[in-house]
């Protein structure tokens, strides 16, 4: 219950950073997203961090890791935890899978929305 409770707290903050970076006004001169696009880069950034800090030092307290990495990152980006599977998946041996995972997670996640669109 307490991860829970850690992972929740660290899913308000990402998410509350996520909405505050969003209000960032910025001249787009084309239609590119450039907001979605650095907050998803950003959350790659602090998990790939995190994972490094993790892999360097057993020591670290496994909430705080959950609040960081499943939290903070989760609510401010699940793109984050996508790349860092699909890594994870490249570093075991399992390239393809790591494909079929990217391709599909894109196409289908778009896919997806343009069913739902289509059937309301």
């Amino acid at each position: 219950m307490l991860n829970a409770i850690v992972v929740g707290l660290g899913g308000f903050v990402g998410a509350i950073c996520r909405y505050l970076i969003g209000l960032i006004q910025v001249n787009e001169v084309t239609t590119f997203p450039i907001k979605t696009f650095l907050i998803n880069l950003i959350g790659c950034i602090i998990i790939g961090i995190i994972t490094v800090a993790v892999t360097k030092n057993d020591s670290l307290n496994p909430h705080l890791i959950l609040f960081l990495k499943v939290g903070v990152c989760g609510g401010f980006t699940t793109f984050s935890t996508f790349a860092l599977e699909t890594a994870d998946l490249i570093k075991a041996g399992s390239p393809l899978m790591a494909l079929l995972y990217m391709i599909g997670s894109v196409l289908v996640g778009v896919g997806v929305i343009f069913a739902v669109e289509y059937l309301s």
